[in-house]
């Protein structure tokens, strides 16, 4: 019997918030969910789809000084539909977003946030 039906949200650290949101809502278009409960650390939620969100939460980072790998898709990473992956390449070129194209075959690229999570997006134009 299968236990888990949806992945809900899934949860970033961000050490400068106010960096993270020109990353998420400038560069990606996202925007912040403002029904989202306050919690005892600031933080920012953002609704990708229906029932699906991010969640950025300004904690410090306890990774600091880990090496990873400059592909994306060989490091833990969410994986997000993008519906004009052109227009996503050209404003991580004109932000100076160093991305790698999928190794697979796929219409897909891996980036970084400025916190050094992978990020994949999938092509779906």
């Amino acid at each position: 019997m299968k236990m888990i039906r949806a992945i809900l949200h899934t949860t970033f650290i961000s050490t400068d918030l106010a960096r993270s949101r020109v990353f998420y809502e400038g560069l990606l278009g996202l925007q912040p969910d403002p029904k989202r409960p306050h919690m005892n650390f600031e933080g920012m939620w953002y609704d990708v789809a229906p029932g699906q969100q991010i969640h950025l939460m300004l904690l410090a980072n306890p990774e600091v000084g880990l090496t990873r790998p400059e592909h994306g898709g060989r490091d833990r990473h969410v994986a997000f539909t993008a519906t004009d992956l052109d227009k996503l390449i050209r404003r991580l070129e004109k932000s100076g977003i160093s991305y790698t194209l999928s190794q697979s075959g796929r219409r897909a690229l891996f980036c970084r946030d400025p916190d050094d999570n992978a990020l994949e997006f999938i092509g779906q134009d």
